[in-house]
């Protein structure tokens, strides 16, 4: 009957140090659920607001431009 009595006790020991390493993650993992909905929508304000800086190369190229194009105009008029 010992025997019976110390495998019992070593299960439930077992048992209770399962659930005391994934209690914590289980809320850990609750708590980050609840908060993703208010990151998800922080990231997609982020992506509209920087949005346009793709279009910045395109206005850089458009810059060089009309800046060589007035170079070659002061140049022509001698300034």
């Amino acid at each position: 009957m010992t025997g019976w009595y110390v495998g019992f006790a070593i299960g439930i020991a077992v048992v209770l140090v399962v659930v005391a390493l994934v209690v914590p993650i289980l809320v850990l993992a609750h708590r980050i659920g609840r908060q993703a909905p208010a990151i998800d929508a922080a990231l997609q304000d982020a992506e509209r607001n920087t949005r346009p800086l793709a279009d910045l190369a395109t206005t850089v190229e458009h810059a060089d431009a009309i800046t060589a194009g007035l170079r070659r105009g002061r140049g022509r008029l001698g300034g």
